[in-house]
């Protein structure tokens, strides 16, 4: 699999409700090339949260346009299987220069996006329901003028900052759908009722994010839903494991033999 339409194609059908996209997010090449040899594997996403601290800048767009357009670049060319990047807010004012970027990002080697509809961080306030549509609706078109079947997955922020606005949540949801969305990754899910409750009325496949609190990998998986990922949470984990190994090294330890990888 050469061209990045077959690798959107793919990954747009590995989002199977009750068999999902399991997807343990990365942030360079080589943690691409790391997370791409391990079992199981199909495809790989980005963490925007993970990429932007690796650039020594906040989450939220810290990146420039170019910044984000090269690290999805150097990811998407380390690795054969496709790629979703986390996209952020499209890094544009309107919607056309969503359509801009989108269309400079499949360039870059992207067989996905995540595209958010808050305008900071999560827990903030949200872009206006029309245009939060319409950026959907420009990364489709960018998407269609390459002759992409990019896999287009957009988040619902609404319910950190409102969590009984569940009527509200879904239309956003919908409404993305119907504008070119191909999943919906709803964020605020703690309990299992909430992640059913999702799925019965999102009108596609619904994406989640765990962490060690959330509902159990294996019961997403019974519940329905389509895609799990961990944002940064794999980040710190990553990190937890480098500076324990540093502390143990600096004290003279033994090596740790989990730090026994081979490139």
């Amino acid at each position: 699999m050469t061209s990045t339409a077959d690798k959107a194609a793919l990954l747009t059908s590995l989002h199977l409700p009750g068999e999902p996209l399991i997807v343990t997010n990365i942030w360079d090449a080589v943690t691409a090339r790391t997370v791409a040899g391990a079992k199981g594997v199909r495809a790989l996403a980005t963490a925007s949260h993970a990429v932007s601290f690796a650039h020594g800048v906040a989450d939220n767009e810290g990146l420039t346009v170019e910044q984000a357009l090269e690290a999805a670049r150097l990811i998407t060319g380390a690795v054969s299987i496709p790629v979703s990047v986390d996209f952020e807010k499209g890094y544009a004012a309107d919607a056309a220069g969503v359509r801009d970027n989108v269309a400079r990002l499949i360039e870059a080697g992207a067989a996905g996006l995540n595209i958010e509809d808050s305008l900071g961080s999560a827990s903030g306030p949200l872009r206006d329901l029309e245009s939060s549509v319409a950026r959907v609706a420009a990364a489709r078109a960018a998407a269609d003028s390459a002759g992409v079947p990019l896999a287009i997955n957009a988040r619902v922020d609404s319910l950190v900052s409102n969590p009984a606005d569940w009527a509200g949540a879904m239309e956003r949801a919908n409404r993305y759908l119907d504008a070119g969305a191909t999943s919906i990754f709803v964020l605020r899910l703690p309990t299992e009722g909430l992640v059913e409750r999702a799925i019965r009325d999102v009108n596609g496949p619904v994406s989640v994010i765990s962490n060690p609190t959330s509902v159990s990998l294996k019961r997403l998986a019974e519940i329905g839903v389509a895609r799990v990922s961990f944002g940064p949470g794999v980040l710190g984990l990553t990190l937890a494991h480098l500076q324990k190994a540093a502390t143990t090294l600096t004290a003279l330890g033994d090596y740790p033999e989990e730090l026994g990888f081979e490139y």
